[in-house]
């Protein structure tokens, strides 16, 4: 299995690929994004692009991926609609339709949060994004699209958020998180279980296009 991989500097992304480069069914993985990841693995080839809205240049290297992991995302916190949505919508939506002409068999698997709207509609700015994200990735003809709409996520193996405000949510939180996860799988998850979702449906499938926090700790 060859997996692409957005995002994976993120807490997300860290875990993604953590669990990729363990598995011993995954062959190699290609992370794509702005920044090096900083890890070094036989199986990982890291292609470093500042502009994540064109990927014409890049089109030749998209071919013969079997997933997609796509875990690239930014917190709305002082953002107009308009600027959320183009690297909440218009970042993802480029990636898959530049993917899906070269590997149009490929399991496209787009992580989104709990809350995420579906109907476009709500009062909630990022909610109505991320919902008309899931919506347009949903429509596109890969061998199939997931979405995860995880909650809270404890970061595991030493993986840390990005974001200064989450880092430190997530170190008071710190020392409660495996218990909640344990006792409130509707709205606790891990990096891990994430990662490993991820592969799972690209190997299995899944009935339900969105995976909410619960499904994705059963799965």
């Amino acid at each position: 299995m060859r997996v692409l991989i957005f995002g994976a500097t993120g807490m997300v992304g860290q875990g993604a690929l953590r669990e990729c480069l363990l598995d011993p069914r995954v062959e190699g993985v290609v992370t794509l994004g702005r920044k090096a990841t900083g890890q070094h693995h036989a199986k990982l080839r890291e292609i470093i692009r500042a502009d994540l809205f064109d990927y014409g240049p890049l089109e030749a290297e998209l071919t013969g991926f079997d997933a997609c992991l796509f875990c690239l995302g930014i917190a709305s916190l002082g953002m107009s609609e308009a600027d959320y949505s183009r690297i909440t919508h218009d970042i993802p939506l480029a990636a898959a339709q530049a993917l899906l002409r070269q590997s149009p068999r490929a399991v496209f698997v787009h992580v989104s949060a709990a809350g995420a709207d579906s109907t476009e509609k709500g009062r909630v700015m990022w909610a109505r994004v991320k919902g008309r994200t899931e919506n347009a990735l949903l429509r596109l003809p890969f061998r199939g699209v997931y979405v995860l709409r995880p909650a809270g996520i404890r970061p595991m193996h030493g993986i840390t958020s990005r974001t200064t405000l989450y880092r430190a949510m997530y170190k008071i939180a710190a020392p409660l998180l495996p218990l909640l996860e344990r006792t409130l799988p509707r709205y606790v998850t891990s990096t891990e279980r994430i990662g490993k979702t991820m592969l799972k449906l690209v190997r299995e499938g899944s009935p339900k296009p969105i995976l909410e926090c619960e499904d994705i700790n059963r799965l």
